[in-house]
């Protein structure tokens, strides 16, 4: 018997490759003759550059950059085994996980820093860069990445603005870009994993949906609509273009727009590109089972999810899922296309009991799992 082991990570419990590791361990008591393949996923969001890497046998790289604050931080991303491939999570410094709750403020941060992995990454002669854009402290339309590119944003009195934040981009008259990494020219991609379609300004634009959780209230995303506004008329005058209205221009506080504008990128959805760039369906050859797995399985992991993704692309081989909260009726199980969901909770526990227990419940979970698979 041969099972295919690709799971999420289980949020604020463990990593993907853990979660892979921690099932396993529960096949080898049930079985230890079963082959097992680890095959640690994500879905563009948090931890899917170290997962890309993971998958390309790349390196990882580490510097200081910029926080949402203007603060230095280490951050990381990753460069494939063949170097033409960097994987850079915006979260690894304008995250929103960067910052606490009293510190969360989206009119004073800033994506400087992930302009300065995407610059430290061309510096290391990457032909493409992938940018999953989940979690963001920002609403900053990507002009502070822009601004560590050496795009210059001017204001109606010709001054340079300092400060590239989102409480800025109502000042924004003029962008200038004399001296910008990449150029325009360049031979560089860049694809932006994306899996929302909210426009950039408006009632289900970057503010109104996302800013809330980021820190603002009510008066803040006003302010921020409107300068979303006001640079998305800057921007379709500087290059032409109505980026507002393109599905995903909203998302992580409108640098789908900027990513789109300043380079010039291609937005493309997670978990499909991310199966597709780890090549997961050469690996479904003579696998008898999928076991997969996040934190939570309900009716939105109809839309979209990694769970849903697999399945997709599963070739009719049966796939089960492990999750901590299971709130998917049995109806909803079928049309996602599992054979079955589990929740690995065994008892009545607080949250955070859940969560120190979750290898040890993966475990046992994937014992239980093998031995009724198995007869």
């Amino acid at each position: 018997m041969k099972i295919l082991i690709a799971t999420d990570s289980f949020k604020d419990a463990l990593p993907a490759i853990e979660v892979c590791k921690s099932i396993e361990r529960g096949i080898n008591l049930a079985n230890p003759s079963i082959e097992t393949i680890l095959f640690p996923l994500g879905d563009g969001g948090e931890g899917t550059s170290e997962i890309l890497t993971f998958h390309s046998k790349g390196k990882w790289i580490k510097l200081k950059v910029n926080d949402p604050l203007f603060r230095e931080v280490e951050a990381g991303y990753g460069i494939s085994s063949n170097g033409r491939t960097a994987f850079i999570e915006m979260a690894q410094a304008a995250g929103l996980q960067l910052l606490k709750s009293e510190e969360r403020n989206p009119l004073k941060t800033t994506t400087y820093g992930v302009g300065e992995m995407i610059l430290d990454a061309i510096k290391h002669g990457v032909q493409n860069i992938v940018l999953c854009i989940g979690g963001s402290a920002t609403n900053d339309a990507g002009i502070g990445m822009a601004g560590a590119l050496g795009y210059e944003f001017i204001d109606h009195l010709t001054l340079a603005i300092d400060q590239l934040i989102g409480e800025n981009l109502s000042k924004i008259n003029q962008i200038h870009h004399s001296h910008i990494t990449p150029s325009p020219n360049s031979p560089i991609t860049t694809t932006v994993l994306c899996d929302v379609d909210n426009p950039l300004f408006g009632p289900s634009g970057a503010a109104h949906i996302y800013a809330r959780q980021k820190g603002a209230d009510d008066a803040t995303i006003a302010e921020l609509d409107t300068g979303l506004q006001h640079f998305a008329k800057v921007l379709e005058q500087h290059f032409g273009r109505d980026f507002a209205q393109i599905p995903g221009a909203g998302a992580a506080g409108g640098l789908g727009a900027g990513a789109m504008a300043f380079l010039n990128a291609e937005l493309k959805p997670g978990i499909e590109t991310v199966l597709q760039l780890t090549d997961f369906e050469r690996y479904l050859n003579n696998i008898d089972l999928i076991i997969t797995g996040e934190g939570k399985i309900d009716s939105q992991t109809l839309h979209g999810k990694l769970i849903s993704g697999i399945v997709k692309k599963s070739n009719k081989i049966p796939v089960i899922a492990l999750c901590g909260t299971l709130l998917a009726t049995p109806e909803e199980i079928k049309q996602i296309g599992l054979k079955a969901a589990f929740s690995i909770l065994n008892r009545p526990m607080p949250l955070e009991t859940a969560l120190a227990e979750t290898a040890r419940l993966l475990e046992q979970s994937a014992f239980q799992l093998v031995r009724a698979f198995e007869h």
